[in-house]
């Protein structure tokens, strides 16, 4: 697994978050000329060392990971402590000094690392990455272990009964394929507003063997509302992690974000909950009764979702927040409650 401080070394490549309230930072990025390949044939230390160099020197961030995880992938390892110590002072043959080169000065140009080694560890799966499908946080991890605990203590999927769930904007799939690995009785749907995003979270259920319980359509929950209701009745839980910054804080976004990933899946407009009302609005038509919707969203959001359902969505009750591990207020919890008009049917 790409373990080595996965959650820091994730937020630099691109992706750090830092203040109380999450917002993301920015870098000036300059120009440079490329190295050169050597000359002369070097050993994998040194190529991480010369890289070390080149990335500190050109502003990218945290440049002994990049290089670290790059030799590493180019060496059939997911890290470097992972290979033999002989491995490292072995000289690099021309073909793997030529890789390294294009693999780094793709890094160089702040291409986040997941797209440069195309894949990345989420949970116990490892996933194929390439841009613009937007990367897996490490805080969606932490969704996902909400979501088992609770489909597993409140839906008894441990038992011999079916249980389905709808994932609204499955990028790679990390979210849908990890519930599916863990829960053999769960059957996904799986939507995204992106083509490269159904693809892609298709090639790696295919790759990862789930791909017989796992139904993915490319689909705008903002346009496609009607289709996604024809196809998503009665599920147990819903999940998403969806769009959520704010408009105004997309210009702040680090270089790696800003170039390499979709954007569509990262600005939640003005106040950050386009998608996540739109979601809120269809989740009682899509859900069974107490089934659940399961969010990954900033820490400014859990009063205001609170709030704005309460106003809004009269079959929804907001259940809870959860923190993250680092203590910000991340996930939100919300249930189907029978309405008046269901409970009458019940009793007739």
């Amino acid at each position: 697994m790409w373990r080595t401080s996965l959650s820091a070394a994730y937020r630099s490549f691109g992706c750090r978050i830092v203040g109380p309230k999450g917002r993301w930072s920015f870098h000036v990025v300059r120009k440079y000329s490329a190295p050169a390949v050597p000359a002369s044939r070097i050993t994998a230390l040194q190529a991480v060392d010369l890289w070390k160099k080149h990335f500190a020197e050109r502003g990218v961030m945290e440049p002994d990971h990049s290089s670290l995880y790059i030799i590493a992938h180019l060496l059939g390892a997911k890290t470097i402590e992972s290979l033999e110590r002989g491995k490292l002072s072995e000289l690099l043959s021309p073909e793997k000094t030529e890789q390294m080169w294009k693999l780094c000065n793709r890094r160089l140009s702040r291409m986040p690392v997941q797209y440069v080694i195309e894949e990345w560890d989420f949970r116990d799966l490892t996933l194929t990455m390439r841009p613009p499908v937007f990367i897996p946080r490490p805080e969606t991890e932490e969704l996902v272990e909400l979501v088992l605990s609770d489909l597993e203590m409140n839906y008894g999927v441990g038992s011999d009964g079916q249980h389905t769930c709808l994932e609204v904007g499955c990028g790679s799939g990390a979210i849908c394929l990890s519930l599916l690995k863990s829960l053999p009785q769960l059957k996904v749907t799986a939507l995204d507003q992106s083509l490269d995003a159904v693809d892609l979270t298709g090639e790696n259920a295919l790759r990862l063997g789930l791909q017989d319980r796992l139904q993915i359509h490319h689909l705008d929950v903002m346009k496609d509302t009607e289709t996604v209701l024809s196809l998503c009745r009665h599920v147990s839980a819903l999940v998403s992690n969806p769009p959520y910054l704010f408009s105004e804080d997309m210009s702040t976004l680090e270089p790696e974000i800003l170039r390499f990933e979709d954007h569509a899946a990262l600005d939640g407009g003005k106040d950050g909950l386009k998608v996540i009302k739109q979601i809120l609005t269809l989740a009682p038509q899509i859900l069974s009764n107490h089934g659940r919707v399961y969010l990954e969203v900033d820490p400014r959001h859990p009063p205001l979702i609170r709030r704005w359902v309460e106003a809004n969505v009269k079959e929804m009750r907001y259940v809870e927040t959860r923190h993250d591990i680092t203590g910000r207020p991340r996930f939100c919890i919300l249930q189907k409650e029978k309405s008046s008009k269901d409970h009458k049917l019940d009793l007739d």
